[in-house]
């Protein structure tokens, strides 16, 4: 079973997204686990502060190293893990890492906050940083629940049909086919007719050349990489 660890200083907001839909199916069925830990739970001061003014001056507050480490090391830590730092300085989380991220029993997860972690934290723990991209949140919540829903969704058992999941946009470098439901017609729209005659050879090949025209035409540089693996 997959288990999710989540250093953060706000679980509700953890907890609240997985409390809603597929996720709290899944958790609820016992395919993977998600559990907080709060470094407030680990500060020294009485005040449960954990974090205070930067060294060398400047705007904002740095989360503390010494709550921080100590929650990390309080976790029962599986032989298969990986421990992941949630920062606007670490790598783009993309379909790679995602599915790479899934070989692993336990993935930790450290949420930051405020001008960010005492550098001594990444020194100690020596973590693998990750960002959602080249922009700042206010927290690593987002990012965390990020990892844990594209994740979770790879775990056989999350979605109700593993195709799902194998079909979605990113899965093999293509930007997803445009998909229709009932009504036939809508305001003068038709669905494709390709879709209604059954031929799953002729559906499968429309939806791929969709897939690919899309790509062309929104994600040039996905298109590329396509093109470079077909050749």
């Amino acid at each position: 079973m997959m288990r999710f660890e989540v250093l953060t200083l706000f679980p509700e907001i953890i907890h609240s997204y997985l409390s809603e839909s597929i996720m709290k199916r899944a958790i609820d069925n016992g395919i993977f686990t998600v559990n907080t830990i709060n470094p407030r739970d680990f500060t020294l001061d009485k005040h449960k502060k954990v974090d205070d003014t930067p060294y060398g001056g400047g705007a904002g507050m740095v989360l503390m190293a010494q709550p921080y480490v100590d929650a990390y090391e309080s976790i029962e830590r599986d032989r298969n893990s990986i421990t992941i730092m949630l920062t606007p300085q670490g790598k783009p989380l993309d379909t790679d890492l995602v599915e790479n991220l899934t070989k692993y029993n336990q993935i930790i997860m450290l949420c930051g906050h405020y001008e960010g972690f005492d550098e001594r934290i990444r020194e100690i723990i020596k973590p693998v940083e990750v960002s959602l991209g080249d922009f700042v949140l206010t927290g690593g919540e987002l990012p965390a629940l990020c990892i844990i829903d594209s994740v979770s969704r790879q775990i056989e058992g999350t979605l109700g049909h593993i195709e799902s999941a194998n079909e979605d946009t990113f899965s093999n470098g293509l930007i997803e086919y445009p998909h229709y439901t009932k009504p036939r017609t809508f305001r003068g729209l038709e669905v494709p007719e390709v879709l209604l005659n059954g031929n799953h050879k002729d559906i499968a090949n429309f939806r791929l050349q969709k897939s690919i025209e899309r790509t062309k035409e929104k994600r040039s540089d996905l298109y590329e990489k396509f093109l470079k693996k077909s050749q």
